[in-house]
């Protein structure tokens, strides 16, 4: 299997010094280089080529939400993971819509990051879950957007998108075929005007079409 190629971006010298210990013991990664401001994030992406950034969210330069948008918009296959110290941060918001994939706190353990690097590069979403009650306290206290609904499938669909499901998992619970969970994944983004899992996942709380894990645990 071919490692995934992975870029180290936060101006903490000694932190990316530790980022890199963890992941070059697992054979499946690669750290191909590393950066300490957002100009040289943009720019060992384009000579580096990763899969995956690992992009502390308060960089000098430009900070992580502005880095992860120019990446979208010019590098869409290179996947974003954001790093951060703080438990509830807006920046978290804006980076899903900027096209991020990951989010993990800063001290999270090594098992955590290698997970959800993992995730990340097989194209799935993976927030952190001590951070998953701040985001969803964000977003639900923002204005919803207009959109077509959806119907009662494609509901059951999203609930299990929240819940951190892949496309196999959701078929077998719903019956269905992975190629009919796809198909609907990709109405279901056009329906609520999302580009990605996570996207799709937060807007449908926030306009109460599914609830927080935290409130589907407790059967409230």
């Amino acid at each position: 299997m071919t490692p995934i190629r992975i870029l180290l971006a936060d101006d903490h010298r000694m932190f990316r010094q530790g980022l890199r210990e963890i992941l070059e013991r697992q054979p499946s990664l690669v750290v191909v280089g590393e950066a300490a401001n957002g100009p040289e994030v943009l720019s060992a992406v384009e000579t580096l080529r990763p899969d995956i950034v690992l992009l502390d969210i308060q960089m000098p330069g430009l900070n992580g939400v502005e880095v992860a948008k120019r990446l979208a918009a010019n590098h869409p296959e290179v996947k974003l993971v954001m790093l951060t110290m703080y438990r509830e941060d807006q920046h978290l918001i804006e980076s899903i819509r900027a096209g991020a994939r990951g989010y993990l706190l800063k001290d999270a353990d090594a098992e955590e990051l290698i997970a959800v690097i993992e995730r990340v590069a097989r194209g799935e979403s993976a927030l952190d879950p001590a951070l998953v009650a701040g985001v969803f306290a964000a977003v639900r206290g923002e204005a919803s957007a207009p959109g077509a609904a959806l119907t009662e499938r494609e509901r059951e669909i999203v609930q299990l998108l929240a819940a951190g499901y892949d496309n196999r998992t959701i078929a077998a619970r719903l019956f269905l075929s992975e190629k009919t969970v796809a198909n609907r994944l990709s109405e279901i983004f056009q329906k609520l005007g999302v580009s990605n899992r996570t996207q799709a996942a937060l807007v449908a709380i926030q306009r109460g079409l599914v609830a927080p894990e935290e409130e589907r645990g407790t059967g409230r």
